[in-house]
């Protein structure tokens, strides 16, 4: 009897893990309305304007644009989030800085 309260009790632990690493990835049938957001003047001539960033919170996407960033490199380029869709609905991929061209020596010019 023991035994299969130990059993039981380890499937119920897998089974819960499982659903807590499955749970990571939210999908939406329908995607979210984007707000209209009124664009400010740039705070400086670096700034980037991010309009559609999308983050997870308590198993929804909640609407986080609509704002000014400067890189957090010189060169750095930012790509923009975006929707993926695929059977199981409608999935957000943030977006991220990617390294721009950097100084790349004495040689750089030619």
């Amino acid at each position: 009897m023991k035994k299969t309260k130990k059993i039981l009790l380890a499937l119920a632990i897998a089974m819960t893990s499982g659903m807590l690493s499955a749970s990571a990835q939210i999908y939406v049938h329908v995607r979210p309305i984007l707000p209209i957001v009124v664009r400010t003047a740039p705070p400086s001539p670096r700034h980037i304007w991010i309009n559609e960033e999308w983050h997870e919170r308590d198993g929804r996407y909640e609407y986080n644009g609509g704002h000014w960033v400067a890189p957090p490199h010189d060169g750095d380029i930012y790509a923009p989030g975006h929707w993926e869709q695929s059977k199981r609905g409608h999935r957000w991929h943030e977006g991220s800085w990617k390294g721009g061209n950097k100084h790349q020596g004495p040689d750089h010019r030619r």
